[in-house]
């Protein structure tokens, strides 16, 4: 299975639209090759470089398995959008101003044999315990964002 983004290549800088430094909305993806028994899909966007745990940058689960795009600056249609570490729902894109170094995004798509019964209140730990046993296949995206916090 795959994630790809027409906006950018794997372990390439994420462009500025889809960062706090342009218009912060979520880049187009591309999904496909699934599993046969696929019944749901899960999206997390993470930065791992985040200190002291990795930052939820955007949590979508129960994505059908039919779907093949996601435009950008869209949520996956009839998905269920979960809690990132904003506290928010939606994409948080990558905030240059609040590091220093290059930080890896990872586009984690999780194919699923069950649909989560989760509310749309759900963060990363609750939607991780709940795909436990039920991942079937995975694949990631990487992008990278240079950050521009000088000083202590």
């Amino acid at each position: 299975m795959f994630i790809n983004s027409p906006a950018f290549r794997d372990s390439s800088n994420v462009p500025t639209p889809h960062t706090c430094a342009g218009e912060n909305i979520s880049p187009p993806l591309e999904l496909g090759d699934l599993p046969a028994e696929t019944k749901s899909l899960v999206l997390v966007v993470e930065d791992r470089d985040a200190t002291p745990v990795p930052w939820i940058h955007w949590l979508v689960f129960n994505i059908p398995p039919t779907t093949t795009s996601v435009p950008a600056g869209h949520i996956p249609e009839d998905g269920t959008e979960g809690i990132a570490n904003g506290g928010t729902h939606g994409y948080e894109g990558p905030c240059p101003k609040y590091f220093s170094g290059t930080h890896h995004y990872h586009f984690q798509l999780f194919a699923l044999d069950t649909v989560l019964d989760l509310p749309a209140t759900a963060d990363k730990t609750q939607v991780a315990a709940s795909m436990q046993d039920h991942i079937i296949d995975s694949a990631t995206l990487v992008g990278l964002c240079e950050g521009t916090k000088t000083g202590a």
